[in-house]
């Protein structure tokens, strides 16, 4: 199973579609997917179909406490099985809690993974939607992942604090995870019909080069919609633009960010 975690310290830059859309796109592959909604907000688990998440049980909180407890956890228990085809282990609020408890736990950084291991043989692919921080349980995902893919909006302040993330996947891999890598930057609501959009892109593409996804997602109010109507963008506008370009993101992170590796080594600098 290889695990990727999409992260970002900022909200708003279109994490939590990216994860659900390439969730599902894999699936369309033929790959067995497992999401799991590290966010407290439960904005995933809400987008594929909960659309009150404080009412389930378990939840990824109520799974991560019984690793850290050392209590044993059934087989399939707290995976929910979704309409799209793939599987999710939903959060909720009782997540804001685990932050704290995490602080004083032994070997804190590595529950998640130590949970994940327990159904790798199950899947091809876990995706984990980070919460917009930088706190312990973003560091619990990278730590768990194989790579982190780096959704940024093409706006200024997005952008500008690309190279703090970076920073600290960079930490990770030196000091928990050193099999971490980065599948590459995702550029996100380009709106190429404005200037700014279309310079932060140019400055994004410079910077970062083979780092970055060839595929760039563009804005769309059809995206904006899922959350809404509880459905993946394939099925709410299949023949969009929106869709089509994570078609083409399924493609490259199944090709491994072959665009990306001769650049690798520029990481762990």
């Amino acid at each position: 199973m290889k695990t990727i975690a999409l992260a970002n310290q900022k909200g708003g830059v279109g994490k939590t579609t990216t994860a659900a859309s390439l969730g599902v796109g894999l699936s369309r592959q033929g790959k067995k997917v497992l999401l799991i909604d590290a966010d407290a907000q439960g904005n995933l688990t809400q987008m594929l179909g909960w659309a009150q998440p404080d009412e389930l049980s378990p939840t990824l909180a109520d799974l991560m406490g019984k690793i850290i407890t050392d209590k044993p956890i059934a087989p399939g228990e707290g995976i929910l099985e979704t309409d799209e085809g793939v599987h999710l282990v939903p959060a909720n609020i009782d997540l804001s809690a685990m932050e704290v408890t995490l602080v004083n736990t032994m070997s804190r950084e590595t529950v998640l993974k130590q949970f994940l291991s327990s159904v790798s043989d199950r899947y091809d692919y876990a995706i984990i939607d980070c919460m917009p921080s930088l706190g312990m349980l973003t560091i619990n995902a990278l730590t768990a992942a194989d790579s982190v893919i780096i959704p940024v909006q093409a706006q200024y302040l997005p952008a500008k604090g690309l190279e703090q993330l970076l920073k600290t996947v960079a930490r990770v891999k030196r000091q928990l995870n050193p099999r971490l890598e980065i599948d590459g930057i995702l550029l996100t609501m380009v709106d190429e019909r404005t200037r700014l959009s279309k310079g932060i892109v140019d400055l994004i593409r410079r910077t970062y080069g083979g780092r970055v996804f060839a595929t760039q997602i563009p804005r769309s109010v059809r995206a904006a919609e899922i959350s809404v109507e509880e459905k993946s963008i394939y099925d709410l506008d299949r023949n969009g633009k929106v869709a089509a370009a994570y078609e083409n993101l399924t493609k490259e992170v199944l090709n491994g960010g072959k665009q990306i590796r001769k650049h690798r080594s520029d990481f762990a600098r």
